[in-house]
């Protein structure tokens, strides 16, 4: 079914993108937003591919065709990304109306969906200031013509890598106030740090220089859910992704990126069992590891 879904969706989408493709990327607003390479719409991106299992249209042809193929070996990967999409918009209510956390700084970020971190925050603290960063070009340009903070709050968008975590946090530091606490959303984007480039060590230097009191909301594909079809899924996938390719972990791996932090009930789970929405229908299973956790 998530195979068929797919291909329904593919011919509607052509169009947009082949014109999309042939028009000139947004200039940068400032030196925070370095003018980035050009978009190759030859080769899948992980960020468009992810877009188009959501639904979304702001994708390529090759975008597409991995993701077809993805699904086709491993078909729970679609009902896999809209249950990390709900996961980002629960734990983003719970930081703000339960914890009072006000700034978020949203780290791969992804091309623009359904309860984006600026509207889930701020339609409960009207104020809320929101980083998105991200390296993909064509997240960026999305991110600017449709993530409009509301008027009382304010969002702003860093050509960041992920990387380069000290990089990160001083842009970020334009729009937010780092001695006060914030929330530093990593939701699927861990996998595409290699365990050679150290990613437990990249996510231990963003909550080092972030005060008591800040979260790390974190999601991150699971190599132990439905192992043999992530396996297969991960392996065609990275055949076809240019540059970074894609590590999978397991629960003892993903529950290591919150050492020392206090990990809020009930811990380190799969994303529909994180604080499910009262009689909401969803899958039984979700190859997908997620936790929220406090720096204190």
């Amino acid at each position: 079914m998530a195979g068929q879904w797919l291909r329904r969706q593919a011919p509607a989408q052509d169009q947009a993108a082949r014109a999309e493709a042939r028009q000139p990327q947004s200039a940068r607003a400032d030196a925070r937003h370095p003018q980035s390479a050009r978009v190759d719409a030859r080769h899948p991106q992980s960020a468009r591919v992810y877009d188009y299992w959501l639904g979304g249209k702001d994708n390529f042809f090759a975008d597409r065709d991995a993701a077809h193929e993805a699904a086709a070996v491993n078909p729970g990967i679609v009902a896999d990304a809209a249950a990390n999409r709900a996961f980002l918009g629960r734990a983003v209510h719970y930081l703000a109306s339960r914890c009072g956390i006000s700034q978020f700084l949203d780290i791969g970020a992804g091309l623009p969906a359904a309860c984006n971190t600026h509207e889930v925050a701020q339609a409960v603290i009207p104020a809320a200031r929101v980083v998105y960063a991200d390296s993909d070009p064509v997240v960026l340009t999305h991110a600017r013509a449709q993530l409009v903070s509301g008027p009382a709050g304010h969002c702003d968008y860093l050509d960041a890598e992920l990387r380069d975590p000290v990089a990160i946090l001083r842009a970020a530091a334009h729009t937010l106030d780092l001695t006060r606490p914030v929330a530093v959303l990593l939701l699927l984007v861990l996998q595409l740090i290699p365990d050679a480039e150290n990613p437990h060590e990249i996510v231990a230097s963003l909550l080092d220089e972030v005060p008591v009191g800040s979260y790390l909301v974190l999601s991150h594909p699971a190599s132990d859910v439905r192992p043999a079809e992530v396996a297969e899924m991960t392996r065609r996938i990275n055949q076809r992704l240019m540059g970074t390719k894609a590590t999978v972990r397991d629960r003892a791996q993903v529950s290591r990126f919150f050492t020392g932090l206090e990990l809020a009930e009930p811990g380190v789970v799969q994303p529909q069992q994180w604080h499910p929405e009262p009689g909401q229908e969803a899958p039984p299973e979700v190859a997908v590891w997620c936790g929220v956790a406090r720096k204190s």
